[in-house]
């Protein structure tokens, strides 16, 4: 059947056509499959079934796009197209909505309101279209009466290679077969404001649903893989993956939002680490939408903010998935698919060199996508810090020794297996940085902050400082002309233990801020310093830790000024010390990643320097990035992969440095080494 069984554990590019029923008769299958290839895509996802069946389907309540072509089998000849180009085909099923004739006929089937309206979209859509609904995932529409029989129909019919399912979250809904389900598992009625829903239930009706689909295709078709999306927020990684093969996602660079609400610069990159957090998977791939916005998806995204936006998926380990509307007969915006085919091509060279590799980063952060995690990702991005993301269900104290520095944020509250494992880690000797208000759940964890337990939340403040205490302090370094720089927010109030190192204190505020700007506050400070801690490092067994009783994380989220940026870059500098693996010239904006295969490092570049959206790129030049090697690594050759610009290097023992005359948008650094057999 198909291809090979196991081409989805080769690197893919994803190109997938968001098809209007409307174009069907401008599908030229071989045209189209010749079109995916020259623009060096490797898999095509195509539309199959769900919302409109592009066959001619036999199953009951599927409804049948009524656009097909009489006399031919549409979607059998774009599938033979692929394959004889070399491609592979993607089914792509949308069961998360249905035509309104539908819910005329089993209006029992789709989601309503705790008032009981259902779900409608396009009720104001100009034109003739049918209204879609939206379908209740607790009922037999997206199982045994629809999607498990669409999805047989089509495996029996069509040699397809994968399955995607778009759409396959939970909506909330007050439907009977919801509220019986809910009371049969809580014990008590479905709330009617969704936000009182039970935690786990949203997760468990997505979990129960696509169990049942999984485990109908891999009875069908075992070797066939099954892409899935996850979500940004509220993720249950382990449970997704137990339905599903691939992971999928999206970072949607949505621009008609406005300046105001301009998507974080870290988006594709963040949610690359996400996806990689479960290990012995397939890289995840990363969706990224050709327009600025679904309201202005016949456009493209400017060229400069969409190279942009793409190379952060390869650059941070993931594979990448092109979203067009439509096929490239009917894009307008040819922009389009000249961003999509040079992409492809530049990713292609570094495809051979990743596939495999691993991680180096030395600093992992505990995350569940809460604002206190995505600033510290925003910091430790921008101040080239590699980084991994760690989900809290996946730490073990061995997954801990993998790195050097484990970051907990503001508000992650720490369960005492959690607990048990950060003490071990440190005792160890891993350094730990703990943010925010001290863990009183967790009492034992003082002693390893450096802190008496006796500590105090106070009001959240203005008009306040962080000073730097001590000569040759190493969180001044960059800042010496400065002893102090602006802090807001709330502080816990704590006493230090003997042994433990102050180097930063509170300058309390000198004035309310309604007043801030009048005399004779504006010119003094009644308090100039206080004993107050803001930055304390201690020993613990063989290990260090940073307590930061102030949120470093919303400084950064908030302010974005330098020298809370700088703060952070010496944090991190300051746990990592001489084991820092990777150093790289400071420039806001860039972004460095770094992965190890058997015989080479890879480094990725991404230039993001500039007021996004960006309208063309700002060329970075001459910058230096220093590797520090193992003492058994005997350098071979360092070449760059996309650009394939020489570069500069030099080696002084173990230290390899490099530099980059010019990165445009983004480059790829390849250190080889000699073998194991050459270097001995």
């Amino acid at each position: 059947m198909g291809m090979s069984n196991s081409w989805w554990h080769e690197p893919q590019r994803v190109i997938q056509t968001n098809l209007q029923v409307r174009d069907t008769e401008r599908i030229d299958p071989a045209r189209l499959a010749a079109q995916i290839r020259e623009m060096g895509g490797t898999t095509l996802v195509f539309n199959v079934g769900g919302i409109y069946a592009w066959y001619d389907t036999q199953v009951p309540y599927h409804y049948k796009n009524e656009f097909l072509p009489e006399g031919r089998d549409l979607l059998s000849e774009v599938i033979g197209a692929c394959h004889r180009e070399g491609l592979r085909f993607v089914a792509r099923f949308d069961f998360s909505k249905a035509d309104d004739s539908i819910y005329q006929l089993k209006p029992q089937w789709f989601v309503r309101d705790a008032v009981g309206r259902p779900q409608v979209t396009g009720a104001l859509r100009p034109g003739n279209w049918s209204l879609l609904m939206s379908t209740c995932i607790n009922t037999p529409y997206r199982g045994d009466a629809v999607a498990i029989p669409v999805i047989g129909e089509v495996l029996s019919r069509y040699d397809i290679d994968g399955i995607f399912f778009n759409a396959p979250q939970y909506l909330a809904c007050h439907c009977s077969a919801c509220r019986r389900k809910y009371k049969t598992k809580y014990g008590r009625p479905l709330p009617d404001d969704p936000s009182q829903f039970e935690s786990d239930w949203a997760s468990d009706c997505q979990k129960e649903s696509f169990g049942r689909i999984y485990n109908f295709l891999k009875e069908k078709r075992p070797e066939l893989p099954i892409i899935l999306y996850y979500f940004y927020h509220n993720e249950n990684m382990g449970a997704r993956a137990e339905t599903s093969d691939m992971f999928c996602t999206e970072a949607q660079n949505v621009l008609s939002k406005g300046l105001k609400n301009i998507p974080e610069f870290w988006e594709p990159a963040v949610n690359m680490m996400l996806g990689r957090t479960l290990p012995d998977r397939p890289a995840p791939f990363g969706i990224i939408h050709s327009s600025p916005g679904m309201d202005w998806r016949h456009a493209g995204l400017p060229p400069a903010d969409y190279k942009y936006w793409m190379s952060q998926v390869p650059a941070h380990g993931g594979q990448i998935w092109h979203s067009l509307t439509g096929i490239p007969d009917t894009i307008t915006d040819k922009r389009i698919l000249s961003a999509v085919t040079e992409m492809n091509k530049q990713i292609a060279l570094l495809e051979p060199y990743m596939a495999g590799a691993r991680t180096c980063s030395q600093v992992a952060l505990l995350w569940k996508s809460n604002p206190p995690e995505e600033g510290w990702a925003n910091g430790l991005l921008a101040t080239q810090t590699p980084f991994d993301l760690m989900l809290e269900e996946e730490v073990t104290a061995q997954r801990l020794f993998q790195y050097r520095v484990l970051i907990i944020p503001e508000r992650f509250v720490l369960t005492e297996r959690l607990a048990a494992c950060v003490r071990q880690y440190a005792e160890e000797g891993g350094k730990v940085l703990f943010e925010g208000e001290a863990p009183h759940e967790q009492p034992d964890l003082f002693d390893l902050l450096g802190i008496e337990e006796e500590t105090a939340e106070g009001e959240s403040l203005v008009a306040s400082y962080i000073r730097f205490e001590g000569a040759d302090n190493p969180l001044q370094r960059g800042l010496e002309e400065t002893e102090m720089i602006p802090h807001r927010g709330k502080v816990t109030y704590c006493t230090p233990k003997p042994d433990t190192q102050v180097l930063a204190t509170l300058v309390p505020p000198f004035s309310p801020l309604e007043s801030v700007g009048s005399p004779p506050e504006r010119a003094s400070l009644p308090v100039k310093c206080t004993k107050l801690p803001m930055c304390c490092v201690s020993a613990f067994g063989k290990g260090l830790s940073v307590y930061l009783p102030f949120s470093l994380s919303a400084l950064v989220s908030e302010y974005r000024l330098a020298d809370h940026y700088k703060l952070l870059s010496n944090l991190a500098d300051l746990l990592l010390g001489e084991e820092k693996r990777i150093r790289t010239t400071r420039q806001h904006g860039l972004q460095i990643a770094l992965f190890r295969q058997a015989d080479h490092y890879v480094i990725n570049v991404v230039n993001g320097t500039g007021s996004r959206p960006l309208v063309e790129p700002i060329p970075l030049r001459n910058i230096e990035i220093e590797l520090k090697l193992e003492n058994s690594e005997r350098l071979k050759a360092v070449r760059t992969i996309v650009s394939g610009h020489p570069v500069r290097y030099e080696l002084n023992g173990c230290k390899l440095t490099v530099t980059l005359d010019e990165v445009e948008v983004w480059d790829s650094l390849l250190v080889e080494l000699e073998s194991s057999a050459n270097s001995r």
